[in-house]
């Protein structure tokens, strides 16, 4: 995928299956929900790897170990093994391997998955800033991760000892809801230190880095639900990007989307996997997708025509994009997404 400003969704004569060798897949929003498979995924994924496309799980939350995600996604009917998920906690714990001595106590806020993630890189994971850490490092601890933990966090910090965060996600999916995220947790230490950890998670380079070295892709394609993570990841990592729409964002976030955050290819469910993507071409001054025409009016984007609801989607996208330049849309598109039930 080129840097330069993204201003329609592309096409692809090709199913994406088969035009990248590898994909790398979110969890949250895209393979399940709460714990349950999202619907088509278990079905659409195995057909991709009966196809030949390499599946590699990539996630931010570093709470739990690869062994146990592997596990989980292999009772949901995809079968995994520990080696094909990468997770925020490797990335953390390689950068933290890489700036202090092999055998350093490193002091752990988080759960299981940052201590295995920190033994596999010889590191001694601690529980006390009394214990003399080189470092600290911050992950998703679950909603029974104890107050007194970001004490620890923060005592340390204070004295100077480097502060490392597995991601900074503000908010996490769950079957009821949108619950705090690591972010929001990172916030307490930031707040009460003043202080600026360094971040290995999506969108940023090491997590990028963590899932090449481990999967050794050649042609990866980044499938995700979040603009601010799956997306610019993909972006930072100059890759392409799948957006599916089974998770946090919505139709006026992804028009408002700057250049960033903009995904190479839009569609419903994991079952964009499997087929083509359809071309959005320009017609006169707006862009046609299918059986609709979108354009950008003086306040709002405009819509006509009929068909899938998805084609109406990437056509207003080109159309918002296309105004936006390297900003972000203002106008408003809530008549045209309503139109198309988004």
């Amino acid at each position: 995928m080129s840097r330069s400003v993204r201003t329609r969704p592309e096409g692809s004569g090709q199913a994406l299956s088969e035009a990248y060798d590898t994909a790398l897949l979110d969890l949250d929003g895209v393979v399940y929900a709460g714990g349950n498979a999202i619907v088509h995924a278990v079905d659409s994924l195995a057909s991709a790897r009966a196809g030949g496309m390499r599946l590699a799980y990539v996630t931010n939350n570093a709470l739990r170990t690869p062994d146990a995600v592997a596990d989980h996604l292999t009772e949901l009917g995809i079968p995994t093994g520990a080696q094909d998920v990468i997770t925020s906690a490797q990335a953390v714990a390689r950068l933290i391997s890489e700036q202090v001595p092999g055998g350093s106590r490193v002091l752990v806020i988080g759960g299981e998955g940052l201590r295995v993630a920190l033994r596999e890189r010889g590191l001694v994971p601690v529980e006390s800033a009394d214990d003399d850490p080189a470092a600290v490092v911050q992950g998703f601890g679950g909603p029974d991760l104890p107050w007194g933990r970001f004490a620890e966090a923060s005592y340390a910090v204070a004295r100077g000892v480097p502060w490392f965060a597995s991601n900074t996600d503000l908010t996490i999916p769950s079957g009821r809801g949108i619950a705090p995220g690591n972010g929001a947790a990172v916030e307490v230490v930031r707040i009460a230190t003043g202080a600026e950890p360094q971040v290995a998670g999506k969108p940023l380079p090491p997590m990028h880095r963590e899932t090449i070295l481990r999967t050794g892709a050649k042609r990866p394609l980044v499938v995700g639900d979040r603009l601010d993570t799956d997306i610019e990841g993909a972006f930072n990592g100059e890759v392409d990007s799948l957006l599916v729409l089974t998770g946090v964002t919505d139709g006026p976030q992804l028009l408002a989307a700057p250049p960033q955050h903009r995904p190479t290819y839009v569609d419903a469910d994991l079952r964009g996997l499997l087929t083509g993507q359809p071309e959005v071409a320009v017609e006169g001054d707006g862009f046609r997708c299918g059986g609709w025409t979108a354009g950008a009016g003086t306040e709002r984007l405009e819509l006509t025509g009929e068909g899938e609801a998805l084609d109406g989607l990437r056509a207003l996208c080109a159309a918002a994009w296309t105004a936006a330049g390297d900003g972000a849309c203002e106008l408003d598109g809530g008549k045209a997404l309503a139109r198309l039930g988004l």
